[in-house]
């Protein structure tokens, strides 16, 4: 579930050569009690999403003994592992599906104007990364932690159709040399 408490003002850091602005999204705060010789001691862990909207997405994770200071490290982390996205206008370019844990995450593309059609978890890291049009389904957990690991490794898994055609068509080349270099020795 997202948090409703105010979001610090977007951030601009450098990635990849580019300037981005972005923004914070806090997934899930858990308690945390462990007990000791003289009681419980407390402690705070955070899911925390970060995005500048355009294409690009990180996730990541925080514990200390206060909110604020597990959001801020959750939110440090998640620009170390800052990804970009290939959209294809305001979709994915293909369908995708990955899991972590008990969840699965299936994402779609959608037509223009279908909207982000996504739960709580999915949904935060699919707005972030810039996505407007896309279905989604979890199935299994829907336990927010997993739910956006599997977000982020199917986001991970998305290839640019332009990169990918030219990659096949080397590969092929390839092997059509391969066969035509072993048909000549066999002659």
């Amino acid at each position: 579930m997202t948090s409703m408490r105010p979001q610090r003002a977007p951030e601009t850091v450098v990635f990849g050569g580019e300037e981005l602005t972005l923004q914070e999204r806090v997934v899930k705060i858990s308690r945390v009690a462990k007990v000791i010789k003289g009681g419980r001691h407390l402690s705070f862990a955070a899911v925390v999403v970060v995005g500048d909207g355009n294409g690009h997405v990180g996730i990541g994770h925080g514990k200390a003994d206060a909110v604020p200071d597990a959001v801020r490290k959750g939110a440090y982390d998640a620009k170390k592992h800052l990804v970009t996205v290939p959209l294809k206008d305001r979709t994915i370019p293909h369908e995708v599906t990955a899991r972590s844990g008990a969840s699965e995450v299936r994402l779609l593309p959608a037509v223009p104007g279908t909207g982000v059609i996504a739960g709580g978890a999915v949904r935060a890291v699919v707005e972030l990364a810039g996505i407007k049009d896309i279905l989604t389904k979890a199935h299994g957990s829907t336990n927010p932690v997993n739910c956006v690991k599997a977000t982020y490794s199917a986001i991970q898994m998305l290839t640019n159709p332009k990169e990918e055609l030219d990659r096949r068509r080397q590969v092929a080349e390839m092997v059509g040399a391969r066969l035509q270099r072993k048909v000549q020795r066999k002659v």
